[in-house]
């Protein structure tokens, strides 16, 4: 096959598996799970505490927040899960980012839920992964301060 319409193929399959992508969620869903923002774990000195939790499903999240004055300055994700689990933990820190701790423990998974738009019946428990992980997260960073 020439370069040219192997290239064509690969363009028309990738269309095919976006649009099918796109029935099964969401735009909102497959947008954020195929360019996740706040993606990775960033350097030691940015992080002021991390947090990794296993939920019932299986998959893992883990938060990384950088906090000062009891606001989140920059809040990163990775997980293991699938891409409602990656839309999930990136909407949940796209909401956090700029906020008070106070603001962030009011999140529920619905908000996230709401956020991306509805996730599908059969993801809904990917919203409720990471508000548990954030909760965790702030939790152990209070606890930390307190020690202080």
């Amino acid at each position: 096959m020439p370069k040219d319409k192997f290239d064509e193929y690969v363009e028309n399959l990738q269309e095919i598996i976006l649009e099918e992508e796109i029935k099964e969620y969401n735009e909102r869903i497959v947008k954020l799970y195929h360019d996740p923002k706040n993606w990775g774990k960033p350097s030691e000195d940015e992080i002021n505490i991390s947090k990794t939790y296993e939920g019932p499903c299986g998959d893992t999240m883990s938060f990384f927040l950088k906090i000062n004055n009891n606001v989140i300055e920059k809040a990163n994700f990775l997980t293991d899960g699938c891409g409602a689990s990656v839309a999930a933990g990136c909407q949940t820190t796209l909401l956090i980012e700029n906020k008070s701790l106070e603001d962030a423990e009011k999140l529920k998974p619905e908000d996230i839920d709401a956020a991306l738009d509805g996730l599908p019946k059969d993801h809904k428990h990917c919203a409720e992964l990471a508000i548990r992980t954030l909760k965790r997260a702030i939790d152990d960073y209070k606890i930390l301060v307190s020690l202080k």
